[in-house]
């Protein structure tokens, strides 16, 4: 499968502003693996659920296809970055106590990344995957950036965006489903920063390649509307849809 790289020109900004995972999420995940031996962090983009990770697990790989991600990415000494596809990676057979995708599994070739991760875990290891979609904060600000994802930005989403909004429910997992406690990313932002976050959306780079004009000239003339002091802090929040499978041999 010929990777779609959605992500490198924006990698900066990623880096910069994309939420953080809650650390309990993290301290779940370490808890239920089979031992702490070795994770596997799929996509992991600026290695934000890697950097994680390696706080809890001896030994950490990180994968993903994108230069410009990696070159962003955090580094910690028990990490190991390496260009490469969910699908195909290098790790060897049975070797990973806890496979790790996140905001990326709607981006994978499913079935090819299952099989895969049939191949690197170990029995009783655990995959987990998660996402998040759009955050809610404050009811007028949540209105504006409603606009901006339905109305604007509405047919400039990849259809896969459909399985992040539906929490991956359509997906078959592979495995033992596990029950999973409920989780949530919180931040705390200036309109700069909620600015920064909005510009990382895929959706909004493809508007302007089409259109060669910004829409968040609009959306910020509208937040300065409802924000008042635009160095006001709000606090935003997003639900983690997830869902963890145990391998069982």
């Amino acid at each position: 499968m010929e990777f779609k790289d959605y992500f490198s020109a924006q990698s900066r900004d990623y880096a910069q502003y994309r939420p953080s995972y809650p650390e309990t999420l993290f301290d779940w995940l370490a808890e239920i693996a089979p031992s702490r031996e070795f994770a596997w962090d799929t996509a992991t983009g600026n290695g934000q659920a890697a950097v994680a990770l390696a706080r809890r697990f001896k030994r950490v790989i990180a994968t993903d296809p994108s230069a410009g991600q990696l070159k962003n990415a955090a580094h910690l000494p028990n990490i190991e970055y390496r260009q490469e596809k969910a699908e195909e990676s290098s790790i060897k057979n049975c070797f990973a106590d806890l496979i790790t995708a996140a905001q990326a599994l709607h981006w994978f070739e499913i079935n090819a990344f299952f099989k895969e991760s049939k191949r690197v875990l170990k029995p009783n290891g655990i995959l987990a995957a998660w996402c998040y979609e759009i955050f809610s904060s404050e009811e007028a600000i949540d209105r504006v950036v409603s606009r901006l994802y339905h109305d604007i930005l509405g047919s400039y989403w990849k259809p896969e965006r459909i399985l992040v909004e539906t929490g991956y429910a359509s997906i078959e997992f592979p495995f033992t489903a596990i029950n999973v406690p409920k989780f949530e990313m919180t931040a705390n932002w200036s309109m700069s920063g909620l600015l920064g976050y909005l510009n990382t959306w895929s959706a909004l780079q493809r508007y302007r390649e089409k259109n060669q004009r910004d829409p968040l000239s609009k959306t910020k003339k509208e937040l300065e509307a409802v924000w008042g002091n635009p160095r006001r802090i709000i606090t935003v929040s997003w639900p983690l849809k997830i869902k963890a499978v145990k391998k069982l041999s």
